[in-house]
Parts: C-alpha cells; structure tokens; sequence
C-alpha cells in the first residue's frame, strides 16, 4: 500500500489500517497482483496494477513516465525467505506479465531498487532486483536516476515456457 496512498497515510495506517485497504481492493477487484503457492500455501507475491493507482509514481521524479504508454507496474515483489533465490522472483514476474495481458494491457513496468544482485538485502529488495526482471524478459530502459533502473516488457507476443 505504500505506493497506493500518500506517505502519511500509510505511515499512520501501518499494521491494520493498512491490511484493511488492501483487503478492500481484492474484493472490488481486479486483483492487485498475483501469488505463488509451494502447495496450498501462498510463499510469494507480485504486486501489478495500472500505473496511474500508484500515486507515489505519480509524484517520483526518478521514476516519472518514459512516454505517454498506458503500462501496468510491479511495485512489489516478496518471495518467502526458505523460497529466495530459487527463480521464484523470476516465475512470479513472467505470471504478472501473463496477468497484465489477460487483462488487457500491453506493456509492464518494473523499478528495481538495485542493480546489482549480489548480497542485496530483503529490506531493499522489495520492488525486485534487476537480474530476476532481465532473467524473465524484461529489458532495460533509458534511466532518470543512474541508481534506479526502469525495465519494461511487452505483454503482446510474449513467450511465457
């Protein structure tokens, strides 16, 4: 919900607040992003949706809109730790592309914190690492911010094996 709501809001609506509105937007819909399950037990989450929901983006000057496109961004990515570094970031970013098409939209978005993967800690590893979004066919995109890449992938024509 970071993304979704003014800074102080979500700071005063951590814990509960916060849970409740991202419990209202699953059950208005469409989906804010997708889950992957090890069995019946949800073990990582893809947060995707429309830019324009997104009001942080709205305000970022680092990340601000490379062109008038309408794209759908991936502002999370949370892998449970016994998951990490299995590929699941990669499989989580090939579904949130599948689940952009099936709705409708074409390209998608990502911010990832870092560039680099190495020893990149879970704190600064939640909109994704850059390798995980290459890996699942994501390309670079010319940056605002020498420290903060933007990829993009094209949910048109896309081979999802």
């Amino acid at each position: 919900m970071s993304w979704r709501k003014p800074k102080d809001r979500f700071q005063s609506g951590k814990g509960a607040a916060n849970r409740a509105s991202l419990k209202a937007l699953v059950e208005q819909g469409p989906p804010p992003g997708i889950l992957a399950y090890a069995g019946d037990r949800p073990v990582g989450w893809c947060a995707v949706a429309p830019r324009r929901e997104y009001i942080t983006l709205a305000k970022s000057r680092v990340l601000r809109p490379l062109d008038d496109a309408p794209v759908w961004s991936v502002s999370c990515l949370f892998i449970a730790r016994p998951f990490r570094r299995k590929g699941l970031s990669v499989s989580l970013l090939k579904a949130a592309v599948r689940f952009v098409a099936d709705q409708g939209g074409k390209i998608v978005e990502g911010y990832p914190a870092l560039a680099k993967t190495a020893a990149v800690s879970p704190t600064f590893a939640w909109t994704g690492v850059l390798e995980a979004f290459l890996k699942a066919g994501f390309e670079e995109m010319p940056r605002w911010s020498e420290s903060r890449p933007i990829v993009r992938c094209y949910a048109i024509g896309m081979d999802f094996k």
